[in-house]
């Protein structure tokens, strides 16, 4: 009987199995790693414009950053989606079922990529100006986003194929088709910009490279899943496939969708009150793109560390194993809360050695107003990985609506009304307030529901 028990428990799927800690480690940091290839692309695109371009590229790339946005979130309502589908079949045995859910979210990302990318340069000019795009803004934003709009179809594959890769068992293989991308884009960033002179297009051009050897990468190994065999006739749409998948991975859509609407709203709030304040609109809308982009290094961990949790919660979820989907999200959010403690300190500490990384400026105003945004608008960093953490625990679990509204809760409820009303009465500081308010009313919403699911999982698991 031992020996029949150990046989069990030898072939049962790991994700049931094994120490929760070390599963976090093996799930989380390829996903860390993947999510900081993902800004990676970002921030060194502003490094390098920022250096050969100046404050204007640097403006440019935060009015671009919307649609850069909106292909993340269709990537993880595919991906998270897909990847949850995935795991919770398997996790009940349903093999055949979840190899169709993965093949369908892969299918579907591609489509939705080419739909963006054929919007994004139809309507490019007029989208930038409603992104908050000033006339002296203008020329640069649209060369940059005209080209990297090319790019869509296979950011948003990739970055797809990489969860749905990852829900796999082979998170180190997500991790190596994006770091590939990521490192083509760096190189091709210097030489383009810096030896061939040829700034946004070039590093536009960089970006895209990157991003289709990255899918290809994913491609060849989605191809060859190690735990499912992907056959043509599991890549028909169907409709029963295709509305899970995008019920689960709604709240992290929603997420990416509630941020390109706050970001659009402040970019126009910035470039009208920055007009008014003694910083100036594109002193302003140039900063907090920096700011932006650097808080978004930050956010890769704490995002990486929820899809981490993801195939352990939801595995274990299904497996009816409630105690270790507990340990699970309180042993990811012990380490992401270090994560934000760390990076608190350095937006505190150090704005101005930041944002001087990006290129070097000879008005006092924008030091200044850098500062201040720093040190305001991100207060309450050490608080911001409970809302994503919480929001993608519930997604894990299924239970899609808790977890869409979670996913609301700071950018939509609380930050876009605050973004609006306070600069009313306090002009661009009112833009700074904003900030922490939204970030400790949404940590408190988290604690509220996840404190509740707690008592739920605790008497089913007695």
């Amino acid at each position: 009987m031992v020996e029949s028990n150990n046989f069990t428990k030898e072939i049962e799927n790991p994700l049931g199995v094994k120490p929760v800690s070390k599963l976090i480690r093996t799930f989380a940091i390829p996903s860390i790693v993947s999510m900081l290839v993902g800004s990676l692309y970002n921030i060194v695109d502003q490094f390098f414009i920022g250096q050969k371009v100046g404050e204007l590229g640097n403006a440019a790339t935060n009015i671009a950053f919307p649609l850069s946005i909106s292909s993340i979130a269709i990537a993880l309502l595919f991906g998270i989606g897909g990847a949850s589908t995935f795991n919770l079949n398997m996790g009940k045995k349903r093999k055949e079922e979840a190899k169709r859910f993965m093949a369908n979210a892969a299918v579907m990302s591609l489509i939705c990529g080419i739909v963006l990318a054929v919007i994004a340069e139809i309507f490019l000019d007029k989208m930038l100006i409603f992104f908050g795009s000033s006339k002296d803004i203008l020329p640069y934003a649209s060369v940059y986003t005209r080209i990297t709009a090319i790019g869509f179809p296979m950011l948003i594959f990739s970055t797809t194929a990489a969860h749905l890769i990852r829900a796999d068992g082979r998170p180190q293989v997500s991790m190596l088709c994006n770091l590939v991308g990521a490192i083509v884009n760096t190189i091709l960033d210097a030489i383009f910009v810096f030896k061939f002179n040829m700034g946004m297009q070039g590093a536009a051009l960089a970006t895209i490279i990157g991003q289709y050897v990255s899918a290809i990468l994913a491609l060849y190994y989605l191809v060859n899943a190690k735990t499912v065999k992907i056959g043509l006739k599991d890549l028909k749409l169907q409709k029963k496939y295709i509305i899970p998948t995008m019920e689960l991975g709604v709240a992290p859509c929603i997420n990416q969708l509630a941020m390109m609407l706050v970001q659009i709203v402040l970019n126009n709030s910035l470039k009208h009150y920055g007009s008014l304040s003694i910083y100036g609109a594109e002193t302003t809308i140039a900063v907090v793109g920096i700011a932006t982009k650097v808080n978004s290094v930050f956010m890769s961990f704490v995002i990486g560390m929820s899809q981490g949790l993801q195939p352990i919660a939801s595995f274990n979820y299904g497996a009816g194993k409630y105690k270790r989907v507990m340990e699970v999200y309180k042993k990811t959010c012990k380490i992401s809360f270090v994560m934000a403690v760390i990076a608190w300190i350095a937006f505190i500490m150090f704005p101005r050695q930041i944002i001087s990384v990006f290129g070097k400026s000879s008005s006092d105003m924008y030091y200044l107003f850098a500062v201040r945004y720093f040190r305001i608008y991100l207060f309450f960093t050490m608080l911001n990985f409970l809302q994503p953490i919480t929001s993608n625990f519930f997604t894990s679990l299924g239970k899609a609506k808790i977890g869409g509204f979670l996913s609301l809760t700071r950018q939509i409820i609380f930050l876009l009304p605050l973004i609006i009303i306070l600069p009313l009465f306090a002009g661009i500081d009112g833009i700074m307030f904003a900030g922490p308010v939204a970030d400790l009313m949404a940590a408190l919403a988290s604690l509220f529901f996840v404190i509740r699911e707690f008592k739920r999982l605790t008497r089913m698991q007695n």
